[in-house]
């Protein structure tokens, strides 16, 4: 394999992981938000007196608990994802310094 199709796979491997990290990070910011507003509406449940009221408080946690669950299977993903980049990643990087050395 040429220097050059060795160094265009890692480029494309360091950019396809600063993807996938800003992904990440993403994610982990809409669930923190997804969790702080559920932690309002638990708060809010508990001065509240109208049962339409408390029905859509509910809901509305129902509904952002399960968006919470759906960020933590997708961090999940991603993070298999980052691992079998980066291993990609060593052995490309261990690849071109052997092919440097020649």
């Amino acid at each position: 394999m040429s220097i050059s199709f060795t160094t265009s796979i890692i480029s494309r491997l360091k950019r396809e992981i600063a993807d996938l990290q800003k992904q990440s990070a993403n994610d982990k910011i809409k669930r923190e938000k997804a969790l702080a507003k559920i932690k309002q509406l638990q708060k809010n449940i508990k001065v509240s007196s109208s049962p339409t009221d408390l029905s859509s408080k509910m809901t509305q946690i129902a509904k952002l608990t399960e968006e919470a669950a759906r960020i933590e299977a997708s961090q999940a993903a991603i993070a298999k994802q980052l691992t079998v980049k980066n291993t990609e990643l060593r052995q490309q990087t261990a690849k071109s310094t052997q092919q440097d050395h020649k």
